[in-house]
């Protein structure tokens, strides 16, 4: 049986794939990647199908010792990762001999995404690996990656890895030369009289933000009334609790709540918010549903581009 042993668990490491669907009318959450896109990438590059699950990276990664060869990608915000002290580089496949990869502090951003050939082999709870923190299920007992921990490795799904000595390839994929972090989060603003205020106003992003939420500090809405009445809501939604500080639902989020809801990020910007880190600004600006759509329809495009150039430069199986 192949298997990953966890040496250091790093900040916050857990399993993660294209989480849960089909639930949320009983109340579970979505949970899986905060970033779908660059998890289906890393799987991509070392040939696994799209919902393989990966390791989700948040601020600080792991040390893993690997008791075979693999092949593995690093994707998402740069990490410093060496195996055995050679460093190792992200956004294409490279192939390990078998021995311990160190994945330490991520700059430029706050998550990253580790993807091995034949994917991390911990067993579905509700058709998902993914790890559901608030509610305590999935991934590996629910909860994050602790030291001494072991995962197995699934079968691989591509050519076998026989490497002696760490390998990668002469080329690589970066999906954030063209992004601009600076860049407004676009939303499409609810009924609610106070949706539009959200985007005169700047934010910055609360250390107490996590999957569940992402939450806002700054100077603070005029207070909601409470009318008690919960209403559905998804990662993306928008709402204004009590303190008039607006929080950003994220993949773990609850599929009720009463707060009011100013709203909901729009498809294409919702990645961009895996890798806000603590105190990091934010200015938010409407957006209406035919841009909304042509937006996301954009970025579907550019990860199938991607994944056509990936293809084309695999061995093939």
């Amino acid at each position: 049986m192949s298997r990953v042993i966890v040496v250091q668990p790093g900040l916050s490491t857990t399993v993660q794939d294209l989480g849960r669907s089909g639930w949320r009318h009983l109340g579970v959450a979505h949970a899986g990647a905060l970033d779908p896109d660059q998890m289906r990438l890393a799987n991509r590059l070392v040939g696994n199908p799209g919902d393989a699950a990966v390791l989700e990276l948040v601020l600080r990664g792991p040390t893993l010792r690997f008791d075979v060869p693999v092949r593995v990608a690093i994707t998402g915000a740069a990490v410093s990762a060496r195996f055995e002290g050679t460093p190792v580089a992200m956004g294409r496949p490279v192939e390990l001999p078998a021995g311990v990869l160190e994945l330490g502090a991520i700059q430029r951003g706050a998550r990253a995404w580790l993807a091995v050939a034949g994917g991390f082999d911990v067993p579905p709870v509700l058709g998902s690996r993914s790890t559901d923190l608030r509610g305590g299920f999935g991934g590996l007992a629910g909860r994050a990656l602790g030291a001494n921990d072991t995962i197995r490795l699934g079968e691989m799904v591509a050519v076998p890895v026989d490497a002696i000595l760490p390998r990668s390839v002469g080329w690589w994929i970066d999906l954030h030369h063209d992004v601009d972090p600076r860049a407004p989060i676009r939303y499409r603003a609810s009924a609610h009289p106070l949706a539009a205020a959200l985007a005169t106003r700047a934010w910055q992003v609360s250390p107490s933000s996590n999957r569940q939420g992402l939450r806002l500090q700054g100077e603070a809405l005029p207070a909601p009334s409470a009318d008690g009445i919960s209403e559905p809501v998804a990662p993306g939604t928008i709402q204004l609790p009590p303190d008039g500080r607006p929080i950003v639902l994220l993949a773990d989020a609850q599929t009720v709540g009463g707060y009011p809801r100013l709203g909901h990020v729009i498809a294409a910007d919702l990645p961009r918010l895996a890798q806000c880190v603590p105190g990091q600004r934010l200015h938010f600006e409407t957006c209406d549903a035919a841009t909304a759509h042509r937006l996301a329809c954009a970025a579907r495009a550019r990860i199938a581009r991607i994944g056509v150039m990936i293809d084309a430069r695999l061995p093939a199986v």
